[in-house]
């Protein structure tokens, strides 16, 4: 009776809220392998004795092919559809699994980065395809209702991804490297099957034809928030990406099940405040945030990486230090995250929606790259202390840009 219940109710629901479901279970299905595996990639070649400098670059390829496919993406999607690039990022990500589904010795470097390469496009196709859907399902100028289901979105997106992170490190320690990405690869082709059958409908498929220079976008305030948006994950993946599970391994001594469960308790966090983000920007005053709030909680997160750094000169409980000082840098991160991602659809155009979502991340992958080439090298070259400075840096950057957008 349940199940019928369930049909009949979902009968109800437009068909294009229907499509919109179909995309977010995709997206999040798509999260959890792709954070478990970042952790599983970090902690099998750290385990084989990789540098760090070398397994950021193992991620280097995921990054660039990330900015590339944001602009690219954004593009298709207005012209094919986001159901088309939705399948098309879940194809990819199930090939870029098999190919690390080989014996270890043919795990070199070139190798594991194109495979990377194809994970990353699969990523930002899935991320896109579902950001964007989200601004068509909104009425017009009911910007609280569109902050509110970004919020969740983005949120729980991220807080799947640190279940990844912690199933990462847990099927590493059970299953090892190979049969952890195998059981990945045969879970993510059933639901990419499913979403063959369930996407019909052409959802952010724009009404006129874009040409392909319009993926550049022409707008200011766009412009301003796709550069601090760099600057931001810039700030957080310089330290996060490589830096953070190699310090926690190779100075506490933590084994891949603790790494994974810290890593994954930040993003879990992260993720749950950033579905609340709203209520902590004015929800309960009737307000929606603007470019001085960006301004504002950018300016309290560059506070936070400094006063880690400063524990890690002094040597003041350093463990302490570092696991309370970046679980507090997660949640601040997240409402500036939450904010971003509420502000870049609200300026974007309707029709096409996906041009400017595209271009948006496509300057959140850049700052990924960034994050994660800064990762490796500086923490081989001058610790973790340096990669929090460089962090704080960013942050202020992303603050000075923040006020530039509209009041």
């Amino acid at each position: 009776m349940a199940l019928f219940s369930f049909k009949g109710a979902t009968s109800q629901l437009s068909q294009q809220m229907q499509q919109y479901f179909v995309i977010t279970g995709n997206y999040w299905a798509f999260t959890l392998t792709d954070g478990a595996l970042r952790m599983l990639v970090v902690l099998y070649f750290h385990q084989l004795g990789y540098s760090p400098i070398s397994i950021a670059m193992l991620f280097l390829f995921y990054e660039i092919f990330g900015v590339i496919t944001n602009l690219v993406g954004g593009w298709l999607g207005a012209r094919l559809g986001l159901n088309k690039t939705m399948n098309i990022g879940l194809a990819l990500q199930i090939v870029a699994l098999g190919m690390l589904a080989v014996p270890a010795e043919m795990l070199t470097v070139v190798y594991v980065m194109v495979a990377q390469a194809l994970s990353g496009i699969a990523k930002d196709l899935n991320k896109m395809s579902a950001k964007s859907a989200i601004k068509l399902l909104v009425p017009e100028g009911a910007e609280g209702t569109l902050y509110q289901w970004i919020a969740i979105l983005t949120g729980s997106k991220n807080a799947l991804k640190g279940v990844g992170f912690f199933l990462g490190g847990l099927l590493l320690t059970l299953l090892e490297f190979r049969g952890a990405v195998i059981l990945m690869a045969s879970l993510l082709t059933l639901v990419w099957l499913f979403s063959l059958i369930a996407l019909k409908e052409d959802l952010g498929k724009a009404k006129r034809k874009p040409k392909f220079n319009d993926i550049f976008s022409k707008s200011d305030a766009i412009n301003m928030l796709s550069a601090a948006r760099m600057f931001l994950f810039g700030a957080r993946d310089v330290w996060f990406v490589v830096a953070l599970p190699v310090f926690l391994a190779a100075t506490f001594n933590w084994n891949h099940w603790w790494v994974g469960g810290f890593m994954a308790t930040w993003v879990i966090a992260y993720g749950m405040v950033q579905s609340i983000a709203p209520y902590f920007t004015g929800k309960k005053q009737g307000k929606v945030p603007t470019g001085r709030a960006a301004f504002l909680w950018a300016s309290y997160l560059t506070l936070i990486p400094i006063a880690i750094a400063s524990a890690l000169y002094f040597d003041f409980y350093i463990q302490i230090a570092i696991i309370v000082g970046l679980l507090i840098f997660g949640a601040v991160f997240a409402i500036n995250s939450s904010l971003h991602s509420y502000l870049i659809v609200s300026y974007a155009g309707k029709d096409g929606v996906s041009l400017d979502v595209g271009f948006y991340y496509m300057a959140n992958a850049m700052g990924r790259l960034i994050g994660t080439v800064l990762s490796g090298w500086v923490y081989q070259e001058y610790g973790l202390e340096a990669c929090l400075w460089i962090s704080a840096g960013f942050v202020a950057l992303a603050a000075l840009l923040s006020l530039k957008l509209p009041k």
